[in-house]
């Protein structure tokens, strides 16, 4: 029996066997494994080759023997079968196309068993490598079929890598996320904001359903003032997580209020209380952009449902109590404070705001205790130490309020803020000098912190120093030209050129300060005096009763609101409060619209928005705590000599600052001239 055979390169391979003997050689015995849509009983029907296993390197179909070779297998009377066998192969390559069904084969990371060649080919990582190979392979076919097989491969993507990699890879254990999110963590604390970025985005990539790396990227991105970038990655990342993370919404409507967008921010603050009616943070934070707005009795109903949705919260109860002491209902304040610290001992911020009340109310016994309790709650806490300080520096203990601010400024190298309130003390009970070293120590520390250029620049007019005044009160404007410090700024600068003659560069300053905050009292009533004193009595009552027109009725005194921000961050209301460098923080309006402010008046004013000042408070003796050690207290926690602390805060001030903010590129005034709107004048 003679055969002549087709093999394949899978094990699906098949047959025609010839019958030389008592069989009809017209007749063909074909053995397939694959079946077709149109059989015919009297042709074989080739088999789709376009199967899962032609991306082996093996070849297709072997090659037709020679005629020399077909000569010596088959006779002349196999004549027939050879015209038959070339109308088999006639008929299927024109049927070809019609036969075979274009379909997206599912590739096989690698070949069959036993085939090296397939091996090989899935080791190929480039895609035009692979498609390059296939290529050659197909031309190397002497087949008949060779043309049609080359033109149906190009239409076929065999390989297909993006899906292969992403249904073979395997994802990083779940551990491997929160040490990334550790890491980015240091980063930033340091203010390598760039490599902080770089891992929090490849968290996102690799667990894109994640919330945690949405917030930590939008946090850092907006410490940098990248708003919008920040918005894009928070709106990315509730659409990853498919609206079900309340903190991504908390943390978007907390930066489209910080942009001024109060209605998105309400709708984003509801959002996060849909997907988490839970989420404390959420009701917290709006209920605050409630009282920024002078909605008490929404703010209430918001405090309310969180403490019915997620029970005792110390900053609700805490926000609450500072609402009950501005209403004068010290009695129910004290209550709620009780609560707010029986919610966590170790609430520094609880214990903060409490002791703020009892100094408001002249308790200095209770205050010194409550801020005693603070500072044992959260010895590192720099705002504890810090308006500690103040607060005895105030009542005359310069001593104390110096030695508070140091230990402050020992374990908070790095915040600009202790400097600022040190260098004001050093001032006004030393030198000049000193308070210079410790101003330009605290401007290389943030030199985007305004309030210590305003300090700065106020220090130099009250030396004598105006243009250096000027060029200060300038830098603290080319930060920021729209904050709550830029308005101070300008009212500050228009006093000093008031006092150098210059009144209408005056005017313009006090214009552009209430077109900052139109409720600032100081300013209206300094830009009146100003008119008086020049004989502009009718110009004067125009301005006093533009002030009463445009005034926002508050039945809460907003400076008595302590947000879920200014907890973190009391230096922007409370802290500056004892300062008296928040000048909008209480209305100074009278029942009588003709009441006016003298020019000793606005100097005062102006003196008081930049430095501490002394109260006359009884029971000012720092002896008459409750028996706290305050010098073993920082050698036991804080590891501190009491005995070196001034040594120690030389040598600090002698050393350079490691400034690893200007890295980021967030200031370089040595490198890069920072883009500011000047004012001319």
């Amino acid at each position: 029996m003679n055969q002549f055979s087709f093999t394949s390169p899978s094990s699906s391979n098949f047959t025609l066997f010839y019958h030389s003997q008592n069989q009809n050689p017209s007749k063909f015995h074909v053995f397939s494994p694959f079946r077709t849509s149109q059989p015919s009983p009297s042709h074989p029907i080739l088999p789709p080759l376009c199967s899962r296993e032609l991306s082996s390197s093996s070849p297709l179909l072997e090659e037709k023997p020679e005629p020399s070779q077909s000569s010596s297998k088959f006779d002349p009377q196999d004549r027939l079968y050879n015209d038959e066998v070339a109308d088999e192969i006639s008929t299927t390559k024109k049927s070809l196309e019609e036969l075979l069904v274009v379909r997206r084969p599912v590739k096989e990371p690698y070949g069959e068993d036993g085939d090296e060649k397939g091996e090989e080919i899935s080791e190929v990582e480039d895609s035009q490598e692979r498609n390059d190979l296939q290529e050659e392979q197909l031309s190397s076919l002497s087949f008949p079929l060779d043309a049609g097989l080359k033109k149906f491969a190009k239409k076929v993507p065999i390989f297909e890598p993006s899906r292969l990699e992403s249904g073979s890879a395997e994802k990083p254990l779940k551990v491997n996320l929160d040490l990334a999110l550790y890491k980015a963590k240091i980063l930033a604390r340091k203010f390598q904001y760039a490599d902080a970025e770089k891992i929090l985005e490849q968290c996102i990539d690799v667990w894109p359903e994640d919330g945690r790396s949405y917030v930590a990227l939008g946090k850092i991105l907006s410490k940098q003032s990248k708003l919008n970038e920040a918005r894009a990655v928070y709106e990315k990342g509730c659409q990853a997580t498919q609206g079900e993370n309340p903190y991504i919404w908390q943390c978007w409507a907390i930066l489209e209020n910080r942009m001024g967008n109060l209605r998105r921010a309400r709708e984003l603050f509801d959002a996060a209380t849909v997907a988490d009616k839970k989420h404390i943070a959420a009701w917290h934070g709006w209920a605050v952009l409630e009282l920024q707005q002078g909605n008490i009795k929404k703010a209430r109903n918001l405090l309310g449902k969180g403490l019915k949705f997620c029970g005792g919260n110390e900053y609700v109860y805490q926000t609450l109590a500072l609402l009950e002491a501005k209403a004068k209902r010290y009695e129910r304040a004290r209550y709620l404070f009780k609560q707010a610290t029986r919610c966590n001992r170790k609430s520094c911020a609880s214990w903060l705001a409490w002791a703020q009340l009892e100094a408001q109310l002249e308790n200095n016994r209770a205050a010194r205790q409550l801020f005693e309790k603070a500072v044992q709650a959260s010895p590192k806490n720099r705002f504890a130490w810090h308006v500690w300080g103040v607060f005895e520096a105030n009542l005359g203990n310069i001593n104390q309020g110096r030695k508070l601010l140091t230990i402050g400024h020992m374990v908070n190298p790095r915040d600009p803020v202790l400097l600022q309130s040190l260098a004001l003390i050093e001032y006004k009970n030393s030198t000049a000098n000193l308070a210079r070293v410790l101003f330009r120590r605290a401007s290389q520390l943030d030199p985007r912190h305004q309030p210590v250029w305003i300090a700065w620049g106020w220090m130099e007019w009250k030396e004598g120093n105006i243009s250096t005044a000027r060029e200060l009160y300038q830098k603290a404007l080319s930060i920021n030209a729209t904050t709550e410090s830029a308005a101070r700024c300008l009212q500050a600068w228009g006093v000093l050129e008031q006092r150098a003659g210059n009144l209408s560069a005056a005017r313009r300053l006090f214009r552009s300060s209430l077109n900052i905050n139109s409720q600032s009292y100081i300013t209206w009533m300094t830009w009146a005096n100003l008119e008086e004193d020049q004989g502009n009595s009718v110009r004067a009552e125009e301005i006093r009763n533009l002030y009463f027109q445009q005034r926002t009725e508050v039945v809460d005194d907003e400076s008595w609101i302590m947000g879920f921000l200014d907890v973190f961050d009391p230096a922007i209301d409370s802290i500056k409060r004892l300062l008296n460098l928040d000048q909008n923080s209480y209305y100074k309006v009278k029942e009588s619209t003709s009441d006016t402010i003298s020019g000793d008046d606005a100097e005062r004013s102006t003196e008081e928005s930049a430095g501490p000042s002394s109260g006359n408070v009884n029971d000012n003796n720092i002896d008459a705590g409750s028996g706290f050690d305050l010098d073993d207290f920082i050698c036991v926690m804080l590891s501190l000599d009491p005995s070196k602390l001034e040594v120690q805060l030389a040598t600090s001030l002698k050393d350079p600052p490691n400034i690893a903010r200007t890295t980021s590129g967030v200031w370089r005034p040595s490198t890069k001239t920072s883009r500011t709107s000047s004012i001319k004048l």
